[in-house]
């Protein structure tokens, strides 16, 4: 009989061995935790890579070329949005409609995903990253204003939302629309779009500010305000966090097409974008973009929106 002879291991060695294997369990596990932790739907789009155009080439006084030559490029976008900016808690970035929207623009002017630079905007300070040169441009469920328009330039929209009203899961207020909330708490964002409309179609509300949706439902789930207001595709997202705790009321009261902003000056870029956007409506890349991460919360892309019309 033919016994095979192995080496004896040193206890110290096997020590060692022990503790790495179970160090990188451990590290497996916090992954894992973090992810699910998150809340967030399983919605991984950090990691995309759209087909990079490296057949691109711009005239050399237009700010497409700056872009291009530079190699990277700057978007603001929000972190804590699911379906459109969602940072992922592994990659570390942002996830969603909206990143996508900046992928599929860097890689037309010659750009790979990972060259983005992802700067973190909530609304408050999305007109003042792009006065101040800090970001080319923002991505963040930014609704296209005439009092905006006054300030920045946008291109777009890329999509058409509209406000409604997130909940208490079985409604206990009682809520289905703006009529419902005079006296009662509701919850909006800072320096959106949608606590200026919330303010005009429900006065005698009272009206909770934060700085991010997130602390908006938060305060919902603890019953520190009776709603929460903002586009019903945000509001979709939040409630896909936590199906249990939350609500959306079906109804809307008011248009909100999110464009592309624009620092002013840079109308080349802005009529960039645009074509790029009509490229992308008829080729299916939109499409496909809005099916990988939204639509699989909200369904099917929708028709897309008439650039013409805002």
């Amino acid at each position: 009989m033919n016994i095979a002879l192995r080496r004896a291991v040193p206890a110290s060695d096997f020590r060692r061995s022990l503790a790495l294997r179970t160090g990188l369990l451990f590290a497996v596990a916090v992954l894992l935790a973090a992810a699910c932790d998150s809340g967030a739907p399983s919605i991984d789009t950090s990691d995309h890579q759209p087909p990079v155009d490296t057949t691109v080439s711009f005239a050399p006084d237009s700010t497409m070329y700056r872009l291009h030559e530079a190699g990277a490029l700057r978007i603001g976008t929000k972190l804590d949005q699911p379906l459109f900016g969602l940072r992922n808690p592994i990659t570390g970035r942002p996830e969603g409609f909206d990143a996508e929207m900046g992928k599929l623009i860097a890689a037309r002017l010659g750009i790979p995903a990972d060259h983005i630079d992802w700067v973190e905007t909530v609304s408050a300070n999305r007109d003042p990253f792009l006065q101040q040169g800090r970001v080319d441009l923002v991505i963040a469920t930014y609704t296209i204003t005439d009092a905006r328009k006054q300030i920045i330039d946008f291109a777009g929209p890329y999509f058409v939302a509209g406000q409604s009203l997130l909940v208490r899961a079985g409604n206990p207020d009682r809520i289905t629309g703006p009529a419902d909330l005079p006296g009662r708490r509701v919850c909006a964002v800072e320096g959106s779009a949608s606590s200026s409309t919330i303010r005009r179609v429900a006065p005698a509300a009272e009206h909770v500010l934060f700085d991010s949706y997130s602390k908006c439902a938060q305060a919902l789930k603890n019953g520190q305000v009776s709603a929460v207001t903002t586009d019903n595709t945000i509001l979709a997202g939040l409630r896909s966090r936590d199906m249990e705790a939350f609500d959306l009321v079906d109804t809307t009261f008011s248009d909100e097409p999110y464009g592309i902003g624009v620092a002013r000056g840079h109308a080349d870029l802005v009529a960039f974008i645009d074509n790029l956007l009509r490229s992308a409506f008829q080729d299916g890349s939109w499409a496909a973009a809005w099916d990988r991460t939204a639509g699989r919360i909200l369904g099917p892309a929708p028709a897309p929106p008439d650039l013409d019309r805002y």
